[in-house]
C-alpha cells in the first residue's frame, strides 16, 4: 500500500513518491503491472506534474522502463557475468531466472579484411557472420556482433539462433568449443541505431535527444588451444549488465587506459 507523501517534510513531493515507489517495487508490489500515472496521482493525492518528475527519476535510477509501444514496467534485474570466465551472455541471463531470446538481424558468409587480419587470417578468408538483438524477458539487452572463420562455423548458417547460445551451437554443430581468450570492457555513448534497437530512455536535459543510459562494450577474441577463431563485438544496456570480480585473484585482471574518445 502507498504512503502519501507529507507536505511538513522538507523533502519534496515528487522524492517522498520516488522513495515510497522504490519502497513497493524493493516488496515486488508492481512484478505483474505498473499503475499507470493517473492512478498514482489518486493514489499519492498529489498533481500529475509531481507523479512524472517522480517516475523520471526512477527511469533515471534504472528502477523503471518504458519502450516505445510498450507500457511502463518494472525494470528487470541486471544479469552478472563473472569476470575472468569464457561466459555466455545466454547463459547468464537464463541462469539469473530470465527468459533470453534473440531477433536475427544477420547471418551470412562474408570477407572482411579487417576482421580477417584480427584473427590472424589472411583478408579474402570467408568468415560466418551472425549479428543478433538480444532481448532479456522480452526487453532489449545487447546488440551482438561475431565474426568466425566459415571453415570451422560453416554449419552454424544452419542454426536458428532466436532462442540458443552461439557456443551451444557451435558445440553441437561444429565440435568446437573455446578453450580461452580475452576480453576488453568500456563504456561508450550509443549511436543511433543502437539507441533505436536498444530502445534507450532519452536525456529530457539533451538538446540532441542522446540516451540517459550509457552502453558497455565488450571486444573479445575467441581461442581455441591458443588460436583465435572468434571476434565478438557487443554493446549491453549498462542498467541491465554487470561485471562481477572476485579480488582474490587480481593477476587474472589487467586495468589499462583506453586510447581516444568513446566514440
Amino acid at each position: 500500500m502507498p504512503t502519501r507523501p507529507d507536505r511538513r517534510d522538507p523533502l519534496p513531493l515528487w522524492a517522498q513518491v520516488q522513495r515510497d515507489i522504490t519502497a513497493r517495487i524493493q516488496r515486488g508490489e508492481f512484478d505483474d503491472v505498473f499503475p499507470g500515472e493517473l492512478h498514482l496521482v489518486e493514489e499519492y493525492a498529489v498533481s500529475r506534474h509531481t507523479v512524472r518528475e517522480a517516475l523520471r527519476a526512477l527511469r533515471a535510477d534504472g528502477l523503471l522502463d518504458a519502450g516505445r509501444g510498450r507500457p511502463t514496467r518494472v525494470a528487470p534485474a541486471p544479469i552478472t557475468a563473472t569476470q575472468g570466465v569464457l561466459y555466455s551472455l545466454f547463459s547468464a541471463a537464463e541462469d539469473a531466472g530470465h527468459t533470453q531470446r534473440s531477433i536475427v538481424l544477420a547471418l551470412d558468409a562474408r570477407a572482411d579484411g579487417v576482421i580477417a587480419r584480427r584473427l590472424g587470417l589472411e583478408e579474402s578468408t570467408p568468415l560466418v557472420h551472425l549479428e543478433r538483438l538480444r532481448l532479456l524477458d522480452d526487453a532489449p539487452l545487447a546488440l551482438d556482433r561475431v565474426w568466425l572463420p566459415a571453415r570451422i562455423a560453416a554449419p552454424l548458417l544452419e542454426a536458428d539462433f532466436t532462442r540458443t547460445s552461439l557456443y551451444a551451437e557451435l558445440d553441437a554443430r561444429c565440435g568446437v568449443r573455446l578453450t580461452g581468450g580475452h576480453e576488453q570492457v568500456r563504456a561508450v555513448i550509443a549511436r543511433e541505431r543502437e539507441q533505436r534497437l536498444l530502445e534507450l530512455p532519452v536525456d529530457p536535459a539533451d538538446p540532441a535527444g542522446r540516451a540517459s543510459v550509457a552502453l558497455l562494450h565488450l571486444e573479445r577474441v575467441g581461442e581455441l588451444r591458443g588460436q583465435p577463431i572468434e571476434w565478438r563485438q557487443t554493446v549491453i544496456r549498462g542498467d541491465r549488465f554487470a561485471l562481477d570480480t572476485d579480488l582474490s585473484s587480481p593477476d587474472r585482471i589487467t586495468a589499462r587506459p583506453v586510447g581516444g574518445s568513446p566514440r
